[in-house]
């Protein structure tokens, strides 16, 4: 009986050890691969595998080739080899990244410009992109973001309401001036209805 629950336990340890073991290897093994490849097959790799999954500016792929330790010069070309073919395109990237990111979370003009600066999109591409976006559009997101949100503040106290909003909308990048417009202009809509306070 003795010998039999060794023999359970030694095969319990060396299953517990196998896939462990075994993934480590398949993880350096890979590793040990990707490095024996010449660097710039290595960075058009790279490159290829991120784009297969969304856009990339291209100094989210320059950081993701320092990463991995590809050589500045080699990243370089690759990089402008893919610009030149279009598959990178920093002009279309930020374009689409403030229509979406408009239209789904409303951010504003400013909140926007900030995400594609931290992105490495240069200045005058940002400037660009944001301007596809006028005052009026901005207005218009603000007032479909606080009119989604008025219903859950019913029953607060004015001040209290108005601060809560005001401050989603800073949290998007909304003036301070602005936001309070938006915010006044729909409570006060809300209590000229007749079914504002029911």
């Amino acid at each position: 009986m003795a010998a039999s629950a060794s023999r359970r336990g030694a095969r319990r340890g060396r299953s517990a050890a196998g896939p462990s073991g075994e993934e480590g290897a398949g993880r350096t093994s890979r590793k040990q691969a990707e490095e024996s490849v010449d660097p710039e097959t290595r960075a058009r790799d790279v490159c290829l595998r991120l784009l297969t999954g969304a856009a990339k500016t291209r100094k989210q792929l320059a950081d993701a080739l320092r990463k991995r330790q590809v050589p500045d010069e080699v990243a370089d070309e690759v990089l402008t080899r893919l610009e030149e073919v279009g598959l990178i395109d920093d002009a279309a990237f930020a374009a689409a990244w403030v229509e979406s990111r408009h239209a789904v979370r409303g951010l504003s003009r400013r909140a926007l410009a900030q995400e594609l600066r931290t992105k490495g999109v240069a200045a005058d591409l940002v400037e660009q992109a944001v301007a596809q976006l006028d005052h009026d559009d901005e207005t218009d997101a603000a007032r479909a973001l606080v009119e989604r949100k008025l219903r859950s503040t019913r029953g607060l106290d004015t001040q209290v309401r108005t601060r809560r909003l005001v401050g989603m909308l800073a949290r998007r990048g909304y003036s301070e001036g602005l936001a309070f417009r938006v915010v006044r202009s729909a409570l006060e809509e809300e209590s000229s209805e007749p079914s504002g306070r029911e």
